[in-house]
């Protein structure tokens, strides 16, 4: 459009470019380019005769100076957008530059006039304080709208005085000091008069101040001890939620500014990012909302045209934010990178991270994006706050071409698509889930209401009670009973507050509902109790459970399935969430995009550089996908092999991203990268890793610089420190450093050299034992530095590879397996799976003996593929007898099976009735008989 059309459009630039013929002449100049901080500096300048800086500005020559730039800023934005030239995020972000100069520069003036009469602000030790002018709600977020008010917060550091300046003449005798909250006051609202008071060149900005601590009824400026306390004893949900977005807009440049800044964002993070997932804030915001649309609806009842309210009404721009904070409010504490304010930035983590579908993620900024471009054009006509559709034919069809449509009917079509997917998703993500019902989640719960009430501190009740529970299907009655007891009458339960005790009671109903349905009501009910009171004092974890009772269904699937996962669950309750990603579920595993997003994390916002936080960022990464393989194997969806191939995996990239992530952290560092690598032995080098297998590890280096030994060495102290510390996230892993060089008497890091040198016995009595070799057939580069992993591999391939005695070998391993055998004495009638004899360890000596003994003559034994593959390979060589060969690999995996099983039951010592496995031992007995007869035989 020209400046004409601009002209017919608007009414508003109609008045402004009619009454200012010079605005008019200079409108395309004015308009060549966006809006930029220079520009508003030298426009302020050139019509206030100076900068904010300089003393000849007075208050008079700035309201004038300002309102002038807003009309200027307004029609130059105007004509760029309704051209093309500029998109929705320039319109914004000029639009924020004019509301942070005018706040700043009004500042400067202000503050300059009132300390020549008051004096300076200073604080109780003596330091100048300054006014933190706080943006909130578009302002905050730099996606202030062309009519928008401003909502503001006024904050000071803390009390005191105002005091004379610095070689003030006369000691600043004629001053009227004051108070430092009078001062900041006097200053408030002569800033806020100076953006808002209407004149003949028009207001700048409306300024709007209920968002203060305690509304309209608070005072106009607070100091930060007075915010503090607010936050802690006061603070509302609705008011974490409109912090998000809080962001100090006027100057932060000077050492005063500075200072209060920071000790805003120490109040502000905790008070608006809790430290857990927090689902309690899904009732908050939906009862907030119900509040906005029902006030909406009201006022559209009493004027129709409201009912076209695209920012307030159903499907507009309010439900978009909501739909994209939520996230934020529910993770920030534990996601920095959520940590943003702008409503588009928060959808894009969303479906980055996978808690929003990226298609749904797209629509809702594209709807977002029309929805803003829409309320600029509403706004344009009469420069007036509204958000409501125009009524008249006229400008409901100026609107519709200035949205690019060529009548009002499609406009209209594409306006109602719009809002009925955001109303769409706002109802998913908001829908109070518990009413709706389904499953464990029924609003009619059959629990009868006595099994939890006061009955349960009646013993006249006690039978009447247990028979209930009797009719449920309990078999043990009266234990369940006590245990019910127990909890409503414990200290724990009766501290919570109305909203928590609320939310326990009902999930206890649906936990005894839910628990009467599976095969141990009993034991299924007890680990429900436990996890919830390990919850109770976390509201956001009773709130998810009560919002999504599809979780609660998972919950009891979990419990049913496996005793260590209910333990884990317990010790983990974080992993609730992820009860809930049916996508993330499904998905499969991809772990350089793991270790992608992994490092992002622990370089983004709040967390590079903070031990702590990224500690807690790695076990919370590591939880959610040992939980994620734990529910696919209680789905049956994984095998033993693949369930270990994936607890593998995962173990090499949480090990590799800590190295990367741990070295910076190491001050004796020479070099950016480290020539340093990771070697895997035992479970996790043999990818047979359990849920809890410890990591068996060495640590090589190939570095000539002279620090290079040191630097490793604490780079290895802080690893292990990181993978085995206990945070308030959990732990990684236990690390066992036995099978280095010489054991524990050995060196913690081994240069690459040396370790050769060991492994091929040059280093005289300094060398590696048999068993050591034996440990080397299941090792593997694990992480780290890839060329010292390919040259491990090469070193491990050239010592299996090496020519040894057959006899010697034999009795060697042989007597080993006698030590380990009486290292792990089985006093029971049970047969131990892996130690006994016939068990698995059998057949691992078998294998590394094959190893040892024919991998120089048969390379294709060298890969380490696994003890079932390596036994198939030998007997297709003909090595060993084949069907011996399958008997023991069938063996093993029934016994890996059955391992497996028992460790989910949570029971330690794998051991099985003897008569359960007398086939698959007797195979593996004559497997061991036909390798190794001969030598127990000697």
């Amino acid at each position: 459009m020209s400046s004409l059309e601009i002209r017919d459009y608007s009414r508003y630039a109609a008045r402004m470019l009619t009454s200012r013929p010079a605005l008019a002449e200079a409108l395309p100049e004015l308009a060549a380019h966006p809006i930029s901080e220079t520009w508003l500096a030298q426009r302020f300048a050139a019509l206030a005769g100076g900068d904010p800086a300089d003393p000849r500005v007075d208050e008079a020559a700035l309201a004038r100076a300002l309102r002038l730039m807003r009309a200027e800023t307004m029609c130059a934005v105007m004509q760029r957008d309704l051209d093309g030239r500029a998109e929705l995020p320039e319109v914004t972000e000029a639009m924020t530059l004019l509301a942070e100069f005018s706040i700043r520069a009004g500042l400067t003036v202000i503050g300059r006039e009132l300390q020549a009469i008051h004096g300076i602000p200073m604080t109780p030790d003596g330091h100048p304080q300054t006014l933190a002018v706080v943006g909130m709600g578009k302002l905050g977020g730099r996606e202030l709208n062309v009519s928008s008010d401003i909502d503001l917060i006024f904050l000071f550091e803390d009390d005191g005085d105002t005091a004379p300046p610095p070689g003030a003449q006369g000691g600043g005798g004629g001053l009227r000091l004051l108070s430092n909250h009078e001062f900041f006051t006097k200053l408030g609202r002569k800033l806020i008069g100076a953006l808002s008071e209407l004149t003949s060149d028009g207001y700048v900005f409306r300024v709007d101040m209920r968002l203060r601590p305690n509304g309209d009824s608070g005072p106009l400026v607070c100091s930060l001890p007075m915010l503090e306390e607010y936050f802690y004893v006061q603070g509302r949900e609705w008011e974490r939620y409109a912090w998000i977005k809080g962001r100090v807009v006027s100057e932060i440049s000077s050492e005063p500014a500075r200072r209060i800044e920071r000790q805003l964002a120490s109040l502000v993070q905790p008070f608006v990012f809790r430290r857990y997932l927090d689902y309690g804030v899904i009732g908050a915001i939906r009862a907030l909302h119900e509040q906005i649309r029902h006030e909406a609806e009201r006022r559209a009842r009493a004027k129709p045209a409201r009912i076209n309210d695209i920012k307030l009404g159903r499907g507009g721009i309010r439900e978009i934010e909501f739909s994209a904070q939520v996230f934020q409010l529910i993770r920030g504490g534990q996601e920095p990178e959520l940590r943003v304010r702008p409503t588009l930035a928060v959808l894009g983590v969303a479906a980055r991270r996978g808690w929003l579908a990226a298609s749904v993620a797209a629509k809702l900024s594209n709807a977002y994006l029309f929805l803003r471009r829409l309320e600029h054009r509403i706004q344009y006509l009469d420069d007036a706050q509204t958000h409501i559709l125009p009524t008249t034919p006229e400008d409901r069809l100026a609107v519709a071409l200035a949205m690019g449509f060529p009548d009002e009917t499609s406009f209209m079509t594409v306006l109602d698509e719009h809002r009925e997917f955001v109303a769409e998703q706002f109802d998913e993500i908001f829908a109070d889930k518990a009413k709706a019902g389904g499953a464990a989640g029924q609003g009619d719960c059959e629990c009868p209401p006595q099994l939890w009430s006061e009955c349960l501190a009646d013993e006249t009740q006690a039978a009447d009670l247990a028979a209930q529970l009797t009719r449920l299907g309990f078999t043990d009655a009266a234990g369940s009973l006590e245990r019910l007891r127990a909890v409503w009458t414990s200290s724990r339960y009766k501290a919570l507050n109305e909203t928590s005790r609320s939310r326990f009671a009902l999930l206890v109903q649906r936990a005894v509902e839910g628990a009467s349905g599976t095969p141990e009501p009993d034991a299924i009910l007890a680990r429900l109790l436990d996890l919830l009171s390990a919850i109770s004092r976390r509201s956001s974890y009773l709130a998810l459970l009560t919002e999504y009772p599809r979780a609660l269904d998972r919950v009891l699937h979990v419990l049913d399935g496996s005793r260590w996962a209910a333990g884990y669950l317990i010790r983990h309750p974080q992993l609730l969430d992820e009860l809930l990603d049916d996508e993330a579920l499904a998905a499969p595993f991809d772990w350089p995009a793991f270790k992608d997003q992994l490092r992002r994390s622990l370089n983004g916002h709040g967390a590079e550089g903070n031990v702590e936080v990224q500690m807690d960022i790695l076990r919370r990464a590591h939880h959610a996908e040992v939980f994620r393989i734990l529910l696919l194997d209680l789905q049956g969806a994984l095998s033993v092999e693949a369930i270990s191939d994936r607890l593998s995996e995962l173990a090499d990239a949480i090990v590799d991203v800590t190295i990367s992530t741990v070295w910076p952290h190491v001050t004796s560092r020479h070099r950016d990268v480290p020539r340093f690598s990771v070697i895997a032995y035992g479970k996790l080098g043999g990818k047979e890793l359990g849920y809890v297998s410890d990591l068996d590890l060495i640590f090589l280096y190939e570095d000539d610089d002279d620090r290079a030994p040191d630097a490793y060495a604490a780079l290895a102290r802080r690893f292990v420190t990181w993978l085995t510390t206990h945070t308030a996230a959990g732990t990684l892993f236990d690390v066992d450093l036995r099978l280095r060089p010489n054991g524990l008497s050995g060196l913690l890091v081994t240069s690459l050299e040396s370790f050769r040198q060991y492994q091929f016995r040059e280093g005289g009595a300094n060398t590696a034992w048999v068993w050591e070799h034996q440990a080397l057939t299941r090792a593997r580069f694990c992480a780290g530095d890839p060329e010292i992993g390919a040259a491990f591999e090469d070193i491990r391939a050239q010592v299996l590879a090496s020519e040894r005695e057959a006899v010697p070998l034999a009795q060697e391993i042989v007597a080993m397996r006698r030590k380990v055998l009486d290292g792990h004495p089985n006093p029971t009638p049970l047969f131990d799976l892996k130690h006994d004899r016939g068990g698995m360890v059998d057949i691992e000596f078998t294998v590394q003996y094959l190893v040892l003994l024919h991998s120089g003559a048969h390379p294709a034994l060298l890969r380490n593929a696994g003890n079932i593959a390596l036994l198939r390979e030998a007997a297709r060589l003909g090595l060993i007898n084949e069907p011996l060969a399958e008997a023991a690999a069938a063996a093993y995996r029934i016994y890996r099976k059955k391992q497996h099983k028992l460790r989910l039951d949570g029971v330690e010592a794998a051991r099985v009735p003897a008569g359960d496995v007398a086939e698959e031992r007797a195979a593996v007995s004559a497997l061991w008989s036909e390798v190794f007869g001969a030598a127990e035989a000697g």
